[in-house]
């Protein structure tokens, strides 16, 4: 029907949501380390508007092109360079093909 579906994580950005996790005086302890981690690894997006990344880099996709077993990522670089990972997901594709025929089954219903 023409209809395509992706899957995609916005990766851990640091927000006024965020901080109702924890106490304040636990984020004031926790921030210098995880801003030094945040230069070694990719998921950690430092802007709010960079979490989007991976959305916006989808919606420009011919999705007829991409990987449905594949989740698309937003990182930023070391250097803060914001870009979109595809990881492939760890789904058995006999199962996802067995519920996608289970689904056609109940959309006739």
């Amino acid at each position: 029907q023409g209809l395509y579906s992706s899957v995609v994580c916005p990766g851990l950005v640091m927000s006024n949501m965020t901080y109702r996790i924890l106490p304040v005086f636990l984020w004031k302890l926790l921030m210098p380390i995880m801003w030094l981690v945040s230069g070694s690894t990719a998921v950690f997006v430092k802007a709010p508007l960079e979490r989007f990344a991976s959305s916006v880099w989808l919606f420009k996709q011919k999705p007829e092109y991409l990987d449905s077993l594949v989740k698309y990522h937003s990182c930023t670089s070391g250097l803060g360079k914001c870009y979109v990972e595809p990881r492939k997901m760890d789904v058995d594709e006999d199962t996802a093909e067995e519920f996608y025929q289970k689904l056609l089954e109940l959309e006739e219903q």
